[in-house]
């Protein structure tokens, strides 16, 4: 549909094109692209109001599409003085090549309909007729924003808002480039200032509540779309998703169950729907009534396997009403291979290998190659032939299809190597993955050597704290923030994201720097508090999860962040290092050897000891040995440690950890790595051998 609608309008068809548009609209009212078609037809026919209204309703479908939000912002540019700038066209642009009005409408149609080169073009021509108009100004930035360059759109938009302050497009514009660009809490003032300009700004409201997210205010996002939701017009499914979401990242769990209960029950096969109600039943909500709502479910769609999967985790594992599901769930859909998986599962974590394997089999027998079955037939061999059962794993590692799931089991074959006694090889193969993984990665940075005193200590600001969090490799604090952001803590986590801050504390060689005179200290923790807003940080406590750490920061810290706190994620140093070989770190780095990460992870660690012996800086240490393989006691160290407690949560998917004290399996293969962390083993209170 939507080609023949292109086509028509490339043949300058509008009526049949606008004809096309509607039939589209009438026959799949939600359907965002047919609204959005819609507007486009109506914005070339000359029905500016229309083609507004149209984009509105696509935006409530789909209020996070920032697209939409850029068509918007086209539109409303059309819709002033559009009576005129017609008029003129149809008059005499061919007439007079100078009327300045007609380029501009024309250079506004162009971007509506996506040809920025066209734009751009008109654009050029009409500052040749009036220079340094501001709406030729918006129009440019436009154009900058669509091409990427937002820096170019900020300051083009706000030099057009300087001009036109109480024109919502120019502000539209900035807001989007200041949105492009991150800086969230100026997209939102930006945003705000337009919606109280226009007569309708229920529109906005979506993308001024993503914009309030974004900054970490959950709770006040969803109150600006219950808002909207209140509003009999706006009820549209994606919009209560939108709600949904905002209430569970506030820790509303029954609120969001509760907005997407109608939802799911009037669609039970919608994903998206399911997928944010068991967030909401797993994270708090009445849990009796996600049950009745699977149940009722399930009636409608017996054969779905997500909606077993969901009804199964609703159980204890292990328990009578899991057994009870699985056997149902078996029932309705006999051989079907994820229903049968999770019978293996269960007879996996019961212990009852018999069962297991009987499984296992009739899983193969279904699907040939199947990894869940020839995974646990290989667990189950590893006792009795361990020779045939690596020699099998092996085998069906190098059979995956693709890289991923070839290192997936190549990560699994090392964990089978270290269960059968066999160290060096598992080494070895540790070695191999972690240098396949790396190579492309950085050295890890220097470690500094401060020279001399450090400064004083300055006067705590206020009852805020800033918490920083930081674990060296082999930590396991990637455990403590995913702990923490569970319990709906404002972790910041974007320094491990493909777009962290570019402040200081981010770069490794930052204390080396401070040490050596290249960073003024005042300007490390201005830059760190000038990028909060923008990274979402809360009022109050900021928690700030660091990649790496160095007490070259001291010389900042100390007199320009007094009411901070390191809070340092510690195992025993040689269980450190295996666990760094073995899994790798949050923040990947390359070592050419054991020995070599052992003689970095000796200095950075030996620096912790020297800031707690010290006091050199306040400082936690949380001692996760135990708590790596019990979220109980993991959840009890970091409570206790921050003074609030703490629910416990399973450990999300990823490599399998090594418990607390296998270093010693491997005393003679790593025996000279190990040697070189020994002392400072010492130092943090574990035994030496």
């Amino acid at each position: 549909m939507q080609e023949r609608i292109h086509e028509a309008l490339r043949r300058n068809a509008v009526d049949e094109a606008l004809e096309l548009a509607r039939d589209w609209v009438a026959q799949a009212p939600e359907d965002v692209d047919a609204r959005r078609s819609l507007a486009a037809v109506l914005a070339r026919s000359g029905d500016s109001e229309g083609a507004l209204a149209a984009l509105d309703q696509a935006i409530l479908l789909a209020p996070e599409a920032a697209g939409l939000h850029f068509e918007r912002a086209g539109l409303l540019m059309l819709e002033r003085q559009l009576g005129e700038a017609q008029a003129a066209l149809a008059r005499s642009l061919g007439l007079d090549p100078n009327l300045f009005r007609a380029y501009l409408l024309k250079a506004r149609l162009a971007l509506v309909e996506g040809d920025l080169e066209e734009a751009e073009r008109l654009s050029a021509m009409a500052g040749r007729i009036v220079a340094d108009d501001p709406q030729l100004l918006v129009i440019d930035a436009m154009v900058a924003l669509r091409r990427g360059d937002a820096a170019r759109a900020i300051a083009l938009a706000a030099r057009a808002s300087e001009e036109l302050p109480e024109d919502p497009q120019a502000l539209s514009v900035l807001g989007m480039a200041h949105a492009a660009s991150q800086h969230w809490a100026f997209a939102e003032q930006a945003f705000r200032r337009v919606a109280g300009l226009v007569p309708d700004a229920r529109a906005l409201q979506p993308v001024i509540a993503q914009l309030v997210h974004r900054q970490g205010r959950a709770g006040d996002a969803a109150d600006l779309l219950r808002a909207l939701l209140d509003d009999g017009g706006a009820g549209t499914d994606a919009l209560r998703k939108a709600t949904a979401s905002y209430e569970l990242d506030a820790g509303r769990w029954q609120q969001a169950a509760a907005r997407m209960q109608p939802v799911l029950l009037a669609d039970p096969g919608d994903r998206e729907a399911l997928a944010l109600s068991m967030r909401a039943w797993l994270g708090g909500a009445d849990r009796e009534a996600g049950l009745r709502t699977l149940e009722t479910a399930l009636a409608s769609r017996p054969r779905d396997p997500e909606l077993w999967i969901a009804r199964l985790s609703l159980e204890a594992q292990g328990s009578a009403g899991s057994g009870d599901v699985l056997a149902r769930w078996r029932e309705a859909m006999p051989d079907h291979v994820p229903a049968l998986e999770a019978a293996l599962f269960a007879a996996v974590r019961g212990g009852d290998g018999q069962a297991a394997e009987a499984v296992a089999r009739r899983i193969l027998e279904l699907e040939p190659g199947r990894t869940s079955g020839e995974q646990v037939l290989v667990e189950l061999q590893l006792a009795d032939a361990p020779d045939a059962a690596l020699e099998r794993a092996a085998a069906l590692a190098a059979a995956q299809p693709t890289p991923q799931a070839a290192e997936e089991l190549q990560h699994w074959r090392a964990r089978l190597l270290d269960r059968a006694g066999r160290t060096a090889e598992a080494v070895a193969l540790w070695l191999e993955l972690q240098q396949a993984r790396t190579a492309r990665s950085p050295a890890p940075p220097p470690v500094s050597h401060p020279a001399g005193g450090l400064p004083g200590m300055g006067a705590t600001p206020g009852p805020g704290r800033a918490l920083l969090l930081w674990g060296a490799p082999g930590s396991g604090i990637e455990r403590v923030a995913s702990l923490l952001e569970h319990a709906g803590a404002p972790v910041l986590v974007d320094r491990f994201s493909h777009r962290p801050p570019g402040d200081a504390l981010q770069r490794g060689e930052s204390g080396s720097a401070l040490v050596e005179g290249g960073l003024e200290p005042a300007a490390v923790v201005r830059g760190w508090r000038d990028a909060l807003p923008d990274r979402g940080a809360p009022a109050g406590t900021v928690i700030d999860w660091l990649p790496w750490w160095d007490n070259g920061l001291l010389l900042a810290l100390r007199p320009y962040l007094p009411e901070g706190v390191l809070v340092a994620a510690l195992r025993d140093p040689r269980d450190m290092l295996l666990d760094w070989l073995a899994v790798g770190s949050p923040a990947p780095v390359a070592f050419a050897s054991p020995d070599t990460a052992a003689a970095w992870l000796a200095d950075t660690l030996a620096q912790l000891a020297g800031l707690v012996e010290g006091q050199l800086y306040p400082s936690v240490v949380l001692r996760l040995d135990e708590g790596m393989h019990a979220p109980d006691v993991l959840a009890t160290v970091v409570g206790d440690a921050l003074g609030a407690p703490l629910p416990a949560i399973a450990p999300g998917p990823g490599m399998v950890r090594l418990p607390a004290g296998r270093w010693r399996a491997y005393a003679d293969v790593l025996a000279g790595p190990f040697a070189r962390l020994a002392p400072v083993a010492a130092r943090l209170g574990y035994p030496e051998t």
